[in-house]
């Protein structure tokens, strides 16, 4: 097992292990973060890693409880989730 590997195991963090050549389990993850890019970081120059750390919280709270989609019926993430739960209650 390789320095990577054992890093990950530590922080019980899990590689994604799609079949070779095949990037779609990484693709919403990509977009989540070419999204929060162009919306957070691009064109701000943050004070210490502690701010942008702070700001990434903050955005990832937004991102999932605030921020409306058009794919979800203008719903926040976590307000479609409790809508088809409710559904499927």
């Amino acid at each position: 097992m390789n320095a990577f590997t054992k890093t990950l195991n530590k922080y019980k963090i899990f590689q994604s292990m799609s079949p070779h050549g095949n990037c779609l389990d990484n693709s919403p993850m990509e977009n989540f973060f070419g999204v929060m890019k162009q919306e957070l970081y691009y064109g701000i120059a943050y004070e210490s890693f502690e701010a942008l750390e702070h700001a990434i919280y903050e955005y990832i709270y937004y991102y999932n409880h605030k921020r409306i989609k058009e794919k979800l019926t203008g719903m926040s993430p976590v307000e479609y989730r409790k809508q088809t739960s409710q559904l499927s209650a």
